[in-house]
């Protein structure tokens, strides 16, 4: 959940920079929120590729628990 939390905070602050630099620039009104959506989207691409990878890291583990819970309640009710 930590990694997942980091990485959407520093998705938002590549966000709100580059709304800040664009806005800074003249852009205004939806053309500032689409061309800042797009700018982050491409810099988080490359710069937090290495948080991105603990986030999915993280969420695999998460689900791969859930999953053996799963199973070991269905082999539960399968012995019943």
């Amino acid at each position: 959940m930590r990694a997942t939390l980091f990485y959407n905070t520093l998705r938002f602050l590549l966000f709100a920079a580059a709304f800040f630099l664009l806005y800074l620039a003249g852009a205004r009104s939806l053309l500032l929120f689409g061309l800042a959506f797009l700018v982050s989207g491409i810099m988080s691409y490359f710069l937090l590729a290495p948080q991105r990878a603990a986030m999915a890291g993280e969420l695999s583990q998460r689900v791969r628990g859930f999953r053996q819970r799963l199973d070991a309640g269905t082999r539960a009710e399968d012995r019943d």
